[in-house]
């Protein structure tokens, strides 16, 4: 089969490029590299990677009409400064709609979208959330532009009327994620720094347990539509820190700061895994602990100098 996968060369989008180079498919992987590190991909006999953005209609017309892939995981997704509203309009709105008009335009049999469970808003009006939670709930779109713009890709993809499925994504984590409290409290542990968690809940998937349901959506299994990747439970962000505190084997000096959430923010976000358990015979089977471990073992020998937020500085909604 050949794969196109936009971030290709980011955290999710690496995970999977190496279990389809292990089974013999051919990639074609476009990244900005604006947040993905160089030496996510080794380089393979059936692996091309171009450096562009999917936010050039040229460019994604032309990898397209030249590749000719059989399915597209779309995964590029812009994050990098929550201030950058035109940014993220360019790469998340604009990027996404070049990506499905060329699909369509050269027959691509399945477009696969990863989706922000945040696209139900801060204020969801049911635990756990269900694929028929209306949108952006209570007003308040997602708390941020990654939100907002994540979401209006997926409407240009259902638009497009091919066949298509969005997964709406718990918090991903594992080795290679630079994104969320896990890199950040290795980083601030291993330099000695002070850290805080935020008195919240949230949903986490293990990113090989998600990589094992793309492939089935690229395998042809499931639905055109939306479906909730989830372990089906929600844990304390407090359960995160001390989980890297026991995969770095030393206690630090002084305690975790707990921060009572804010007004504008939301005890827990925990969506339904329901469907795709049943359409996809799938269910998460990584405990929090190991995927840790697993995490905290690669970011020793990786190393974490940056990490990001599509969050204000400041703010822990998610």
């Amino acid at each position: 089969m050949k794969v196109l996968i936009t971030g290709g060369a980011g955290f999710i989008g690496s995970h999977l490029a190496d279990r389809l180079l292990q089974r013999g498919d051919s990639l074609l992987v476009v990244d900005n590299f604006a947040t993905a590190r160089r030496d996510n991909l080794a380089p393979h006999e059936n692996l091309r990677v171009v450096e562009g953005t999917i936010a050039d209609a040229a460019l994604v017309d032309g990898l397209f009409r030249e590749f000719r892939p059989d399915k597209v995981l779309h995964a590029a997704a812009s994050y990098k400064d929550p201030n950058d509203w035109t940014e993220d309009s360019r790469t998340n709105v604009l990027g996404s709609a070049h990506v499905s008009a060329a699909a369509k335009a050269y027959g691509v049999r399945r477009l696969i979208y990863l989706q922000t469970s945040l696209c139900y808003g801060l204020h969801p009006l049911e635990q756990p959330i269900t694929l028929k939670h209306p949108l952006f709930s209570g007003g308040y779109a997602g708390g941020s532009s990654y939100a907002i713009t994540k979401t209006a890709g997926e409407q240009f993809i259902e638009l497009s009327g091919m066949d298509f499925i969005s997964f709406r994504l718990a918090n991903a984590y594992g080795p290679r994620n630079l994104s969320g409290p896990l890199p950040t409290f290795f980083h601030r542990l291993t330099k000695n720094l002070p850290c805080f968690v935020m008195d919240t809940r949230r949903d986490f998937i293990y990113v090989a347990d998600l990589v094992e349901v793309l492939l089935k959506a690229l395998d042809g299994m499931g639905e055109r539509g939306f479906y909730h990747v989830s372990s089906g439970s929600d844990y304390a962000i407090r359960e995160l820190y001390d989980g890297v505190v026991a995969a770095l084997g030393n206690r630090p000096v002084k305690e975790v700061e707990v921060r009572p959430r804010g007004a504008d923010d939301v005890y827990t976000i925990l969506i339904d895994p329901g469907k795709t358990n049943r359409d996809f015979g799938w269910k998460a089977t990584t405990p929090l602990e190991a995927g840790i471990r697993e995490a905290v073992s690669w970011y020793k020998t990786h190393g974490v100098t940056t990490t990001y937020t599509h969050l204000k500085v400041g703010e822990e909604k998610k």
